[in-house]
């Protein structure tokens, strides 16, 4: 009995070094070496400084650009996570009714505009980093507005909008989506470059 304890606890031993710490350790290395912009964390830099990451959505509340996804998390990375509110929810839908108005308030819609229902709802982690091309392009005037952006400008940001689009992974997984992050630096050069 003493023996195979001794040999339980030295597989347990061998295991948890191969499994734990040799195992994770290799495919990190691999990761770095063949997928260095992704095992990174996809950042995005400016002018030497990384300001986001491709794949985590950040509060723009400037009119000069696109508004993001809502976060019920303030876009806070450690507590990510949902509101846990269900549709039958009365603050749910409340803040539905309050986001919506925000939107058309804030973008000059008509009343009766449907606002696609990223723009009213939060995500499961708080911090989805896409709308869809529909909610871009519901905000190009307000943002036109904004910077004052000539006819030329104005074509350009359809054009940027249209070559955005992401489609489903695969042809299945997920909607057509545009990257908030990735068009306000698109503005942010554009406006630059007058």
């Amino acid at each position: 009995m003493k023996e195979q304890i001794i040999i339980a606890l030295k597989a347990v031993g061998v295991l948890t070094f191969l499994l734990g710490i040799i195992y994770p350790l290799c495919i990190t290395e691999i990761s770095h070496i063949c997928f260095h912009q992704k095992a990174n964390g996809s950042l995005i830099e400016k002018d030497g400084t990384i300001i986001g990451s491709k794949f985590i959505g950040q509060p723009f509340d400037s009119i000069v650009y696109f508004m993001p996804r809502p976060s019920a998390v303030d876009y806070g990375t450690l507590p990510s996570g949902a509101s846990n509110l269900s549709y039958t929810n009365k603050q749910l839908y409340e803040q539905m009714l309050v986001r919506k108005q925000e939107f058309i308030t804030c973008n000059d819609l008509d009343s009766a505009q449907v606002v696609p229902s990223e723009m009213l709802f939060a995500s499961a982690s708080g911090l989805d980093p896409h709308i869809s091309p529909e909610a871009a392009l519901l905000q190009i005037d307000r943002i036109v507005k904004a910077r004052n952006f000539s006819t030329r400008q104005i074509q350009s940001l359809h054009s940027k909008v249209e070559q955005s689009i992401e489609r489903p992974q695969f042809g299945l997984f997920g909607e057509r989506r545009v990257n908030v992050l990735e068009l306000n630096l698109w503005l942010d050069e554009m406006s630059s470059s007058r």
